[in-house]
């Protein structure tokens, strides 16, 4: 069974091949790079070499795959970054039909049911669209908000500050990408027929008032949820060389979601995932911070 496994070196991407691997599999890594990759890794996958946004290369790296695991890239760096989603999403789709690729695992977040006004998650709505329309065997795995995310806010958390465009106490999923790999990686492993969305929740919704409690508690000092507003969010990013298409995009990931938005699927035993913000807080956020300060 050879699984295909784009985004490698990704948060969740790589926890996929690590477990893949494991498991005695020998995905199909898609990766503009090699050199990211951990050499030990390097015998025991093929790696293809290319970009997502080349229809050529991922034709070519679907050929002979019987599952996908799909997770468009973050760029936030390029002039329109929901132009790349939307490029990508229809390579896939494209090579998904040429291919006869019969499932698809696709990483997607909460609030793409909105299908429009929720910035750059508009994109894997649109994903999720493409990559349906296939007819291949489908599954949307709509995440909560990232742990990892966290980590480019290290030097206003370490002022004590943790900005949000919404109300501090609004309640969301929070979730380690590590457990979204390994729920992704079981299921690919499993198989499945036919199409479903299942939610990847973490343990518990938490407000950004509780989530700045848990951090400063684990940076081992107070930090306050602080709310700004959407043109402060994209003056700083414009400032920090994003465009302003780019800088609208992530400012409308939080500041798009109506007021009492709920997610399409509900918390339950399915969805529920096992680590902690506390418990990555002491372990990746507070070693991440304690480097930072050191180089």
């Amino acid at each position: 069974m050879t699984i295909v496994v784009t985004t490698p070196t990704g948060n969740v991407g790589s926890r996929v091949v690590q477990v893949l691997v494991q498991a005695g599999a020998r995905p199909r890594v898609l990766v503009r790079d090699p050199d990211r990759l951990p050499p030990d890794l390097l015998p025991l996958v093929e790696v293809a070499q290319g970009d997502l946004l080349d229809p050529d290369f991922v034709a070519g790296a679907f050929k002979g795959a019987e599952s996908v695991f799909w997770a468009t890239p973050e760029a936030f760096d390029v002039p329109d970054p929901l132009y790349d989603m939307v490029a990508m999403g229809e390579n896939a789709a494209a090579a998904v039909r040429a291919s006869g690729v019969a499932r698809v695992l696709q990483i997607s977040s909460v609030g793409a049911e909105l299908r429009q006004g929720a910035g750059l998650i508009d994109g894997l709505a649109r994903n999720e669209e493409q990559l349906a329309a296939t007819g291949t065997d489908l599954l949307t795995l709509r995440c909560g908000y990232y742990f990892t995310n966290l980590l480019g806010m290290l030097d206003s958390l370490r002022e004590g500050v943790l900005t949000t465009t919404v109300p501090p106490s609004r309640r969301m999923p929070w979730v380690d990408p590590r457990d979204v790999g390994e729920v992704a990686a079981t299921r690919l492993l499993a198989g499945w027929s036919g199409s479903a969305v299942q939610a990847v929740h973490g343990p518990a919704d938490l407000s950004w008032e509780e989530a700045a409690e848990i951090v400063g508690t684990a940076l081992g000092q107070p930090v306050t949820a602080v709310r700004i507003t959407s043109e402060q969010l994209r003056e700083a990013l414009t400032g920090a060389g994003l465009s302003e298409v780019a800088a609208a995009g992530i400012d409308a990931m939080t500041s798009g979601f109506p007021g009492d938005f709920v997610p399409e699927q509900p918390r339950d035993f399915l969805s529920s995932t096992p680590t902690t913000l506390a418990s990555w807080a002491y372990g990746t956020l507070r070693g991440a911070s304690e480097k930072s300060t050191e180089d």
